[in-house]
């Protein structure tokens, strides 16, 4: 049988950095210290192809990822970056003419929380990971993303002042200073936040860790079980905590710097938020990509980090 995509293109030879398979559906099972995660992955797996070729043989990247993410369900993986790390790998052994293998996946994570211990629940949050596998003479070097996504809600300040000068004209004893500081209504927003940390194949981050410096970035956190009093606790928190996307995303690096002190100055930081707007018909986006080290620098020039905080190697 002729081999059609390993014939020559026709037209002008050009190589391509990226083609594969995305959106495939995954059961992951993930083993951690608490015990085994049942994960619902989806996957998206790519290779470069060179420009001798016409084109790559997806059927082997199907068959990657089936043999690996079913075999965790016999053998639960350590973490899910850890299963994209073996799919990114077993690529470039299986297409030999490939230099970089690319994979990359979300899946829903459940994790107890609650506003009281009373009622918690299982919250679902979403994890991240993507892999960079590349062939060199005699080795082959990993790149690994991990990060983790969670929807808390935001209380805009802006529109808290706005009211708070408006209402002063109505209830002049808000002008007394001791109401300074009273929470006064704004609008408020669903806010989605995803934080990630590129590291080395030998570094590793817990979601949980993660998690939490997100949801300490937001004005407040959202739950599934709220009654009438603890949905007043909730708006309470969030006006007592009133934030910009920016104040998101600065407060997200200034707790990264803070929480992940062992991670080498050289880790590349990305943090992405946006707050679905209610009085807009439109939605508020920030993002920054910047490196531990460039955050402790920062920290340390404020007084907010001990400046012996950095870490002594690089990746």
């Amino acid at each position: 049988m002729k081999d059609v995509h390993a014939m020559a293109p026709a037209g002008v030879l050009q190589a391509l950095g990226r083609v594969g398979i995305s959106g495939v559906r995954k059961p992951v099972s993930i083993h951690r210290a608490d015990g085994l995660h049942a994960l619902a992955a989806s996957f998206s797996i790519y290779v470069d192809l060179p420009a001798t070729r016409k084109g790559s043989d997806l059927s082997r990247n199907a068959q990657v990822l089936a043999e690996i993410v079913d075999q965790t369900i016999v053998k639960p993986s350590a973490s899910l970056e850890a299963v994209c790390v073996a799919i990114a790998r077993e690529l470039l052994r299986r297409h030999t003419y490939a230099t970089e293998a690319q994979v990359s996946a979300e899946a829903e994570y459940f994790m107890p929380i609650g506003l009281t211990d009373e009622k918690t629940s299982f919250e679902n949050f979403l994890l991240l990971a993507e892999v960079i596998a590349t062939r060199s003479p005699g080795e082959v070097s990993v790149r690994k993303t991990v990060g983790a996504e969670s929807v808390g809600m935001t209380a805009c300040p802006c529109a808290m002042e706005t009211c708070r000068t408006q209402l002063e004209g109505e209830y002049p004893l808000l002008k007394d200073p001791s109401m300074a500081t009273m929470p006064i209504i704004t609008h408020n927003q669903r806010n989605r936040t995803r934080l990630s940390f590129e590291l080395s194949d030998d570094v590793d981050v817990e979601a949980e860790s993660i998690l939490e410096v997100i949801s300490k970035a937001q004005s407040s956190q959202t739950y599934a079980i709220l009654k009438r009093g603890d949905e007043g606790a909730v708006v309470l928190n969030a006006h007592r905590n009133p934030k910009f996307v920016e104040d998101v995303v600065r407060d997200a690096l200034r707790f990264a710097a803070q929480n992940f002190r062992s991670l080498p100055d050289s880790t590349k930081v990305l943090v992405e938020t946006e707050s679905e707007e209610s009085i807009h018909k439109y939605n508020v986006r920030a993002s920054h990509r910047s490196t531990m080290g460039e955050l402790r620098q920062a920290q340390q020039n404020n007084g907010l980090l001990p400046v012996n905080n950095s870490p002594s190697h690089s990746a």
